[in-house]
């Protein structure tokens, strides 16, 4: 890939969130990444696209395709807000102490001994098994033929 920028992401005050490419890359390339990525062309403006459903979760949606894009090898420019790598992402919710705590009784739990993960008991492994005699006896079974050669 050529050095320098490939795609360009921003807010745009009529559109949203859009995105566009840059000459580096090819026209039907950039559009099957965009469209990818839940970008679709902003019909009056070529190589503008925007996003599908910007009130849906827009800006993490947004910073999930540079991202993804950045993955792929590609030189993406985003807005600061769009940047995963410079924006914090969404704050984690705080635990309830008593998820820490049943978390910890768990962990404590797990490092101790137990009975169903002790060694089995140490044996001699157990010896070939004999051989049964010889029957002392004949089949009782006989089977006798038919004169005229035709079974029953």
């Amino acid at each position: 890939m050529q050095p320098g920028p490939h795609f360009a992401f921003g807010d745009h005050e009529e559109h949203g969130f859009v995105a566009s490419f840059t000459a580096s890359l090819p026209a039907h390339l950039a559009h099957w990444y965009l469209e990818r990525e839940q970008f679709e062309p902003v019909p009056a403006e070529p190589g503008l696209y925007r996003l599908s459903e910007p009130e849906r979760d827009g800006a993490r949606r947004t910073r999930q395709a540079v991202h993804d894009l950045r993955r792929h090898g590609y030189t993406v420019q985003a807005d600061i807000r769009l940047d995963p790598s410079l924006s914090a992402g969404p704050p984690r919710p705080a635990r309830p102490h008593e998820l820490q705590e049943r978390r910890s009784r768990l962990a404590r739990a797990a490092t101790g001994r137990t009975t169903q993960r002790s060694a089995p008991p140490r044996t001699s492994p157990p010896a070939a098994r004999p051989i049964p005699p010889e029957p002392t006896y004949a089949p009782s079974v006989h089977r006798t033929a038919i004169a005229d050669g035709r079974s029953r």
